[in-house]
């Protein structure tokens, strides 16, 4: 596998035939064992998405990062050759991954007009200025936590009661959503990233989330605050380079879902690592590393997202030794390539908080290389130091392979994290 070729270059063979296509499972689950055996084909694999529509997915950690920063690689999904030809259902639904207004579809100027009007709010002093609230907020869950843990079986979900709701109250309170929103917020999320929604069920929950911000927006509207959709709303205010409302409607979306879904999977997937692996726990308990390497580590072997739509060569490509026609959907592989043995050594399955992963691709690479890392990084080093602090001997209830998994081959995470705050001492 050391050996794989990863070059883009001119195409050099023919595409796959379709029968050596994977079909992605709209179901989701646990991706590794799936990734590993797609990985031990080749740097790209073919597959096909929901709808049958025929895609490709890169997976290898060198092939991704070269075709995430490649000139002739593009977001807008005007490239979408099969969407233009009218070859796939207005009802898809995966077709808001595409279509969304927002940085996400946006290549070029358009793209960096976009990404100007939010770039100041994440920035590692403006991140770091949010500290006090997030270690406030983590302090409150935590005691919430505490006393349900007490008054009852000792059983409390991780996910639902401390991982859910640290996030998600940061997003909002930074985009100044009113707490009547927030909850409904998750839920239409956390549909959208669901793969094996029906098309009435994708259509109806992306229309209504656009109704929900849309009112989130003319609250601000009416009643403007020291936050990012004021600043938004009055942002190039009188000149071509303020948002249209689709714009900025799409441009909420996009922060809403990445501010909190991926953050809710990261600071979850490093309590099961923890769980699973007491010793490395140890470690960084006895400060013999840090939490930042527990994060950094988790991100690399368990990453939030699995695969993210979408990409399209703008001309035929070759990657690591496979041709990705012109206009053909790509999604990134960034579980897979965290765990690539090309590029991580023969124990990239392993959990190592020594590693100094730093090298993965979670975050993306490039020009649109996630905007929010920094505060992502914030708050799940937060989290994770002040929960296994305050609860060392915490445990799961239930294994790895009984955690029910979210429905999707977009996220990679669990719906809910049973455990035991204060076990016994046997």
């Amino acid at each position: 596998m050391a050996g794989r070729s990863t070059a883009l270059t001119s195409p050099v063979g023919p595409e796959p035939p379709a029968r050596a296509r994977y079909r992605l499972d709209p179901a989701g689950g646990c991706p590794h064992a799936d990734n590993a055996a797609l990985l031990a084909r080749g740097d790209v694999a073919p597959v096909i998405l929901p709808g049958d529509v025929p895609a490709m997915a890169v997976l290898g950690h060198e092939a991704l990062k070269e075709f995430l920063g490649h000139p002739d690689v593009a977001k807008s999904d005007r490239h979408f050759t099969a969407l233009h030809d009218g070859r796939i259902a207005q009802d898809w639904p995966l077709r808001a991954f595409a279509s969304v207004p927002g940085m996400t579809t946006a290549d070029g100027t358009e793209h960096r007009r976009l990404r100007s009007l939010v770039t100041s709010a994440f920035t590692p002093r403006r991140v770091e200025e949010l500290r006090p609230r997030i270690e406030s907020t983590a302090a409150g869950l935590l005691d919430a936590m505490d006393r349900a843990a007490s008054d009852g079986d000792g059983v409390v979900d991780l996910r639902q009661h401390f991982a859910l709701p640290l996030p998600l109250a940061v997003i909002s309170e930074l985009l100044g959503v009113d707490a009547e929103h927030r909850s409904r917020l998750h839920e239409l999320s956390h549909r959208i990233v669901s793969t094996d929604i029906s098309p009435e069920d994708a259509r109806a929950a992306n229309a209504d989330m656009v109704a929900v911000l849309a009112a989130v927006v003319a609250a601000r509207r009416e009643q403007p605050g020291d936050d990012l959709t004021t600043a938004l709303i009055t942002a190039g205010e009188g000149d071509s380079e303020r948002l249209s409302e689709a714009e900025l409607v799409g441009t909420l979306l996009l922060m809403i879902i990445a501010g909190h879904e991926t953050t809710l999977n990261l600071i979850s997937n490093a309590i099961r690592a923890l769980c699973a692996h007491r010793d490395q726990l140890r470690r960084v308990l006895e400060e013999q590393g840090t939490w930042s390497d527990v994060v950094e580590e988790t991100l690399r072997w368990d990453s939030p997202v699995n695969c993210f739509p979408f990409r399209y060569p703008t001309r035929d490509l070759t990657v690591g030794g496979t041709l990705v026609p012109q206009g053909t959907p790509v999604l990134a592989g960034y579980s897979a390539a965290g765990r690539d043995k090309a590029a991580h050594g023969p124990d990239a399955d392993r959990f190592d908080i020594t590693r100094h992963a730093g090298r993965h691709l979670s975050f993306g690479h490039g020009a649109h290389f996630c905007l929010g890392s920094p505060l992502a990084r914030l708050e799940a080093t937060v989290a994770l130091r002040m929960l296994f602090t305050r609860f060392p001997r915490l445990e799961l209830t239930l294994s790895d392979a009984q955690l029910p998994r979210h429905p999707s081959f977009i996220g990679n995470g669990v719906q809910e994290l049973p455990a035991r705050l204060h076990p016994s001492a046997t």
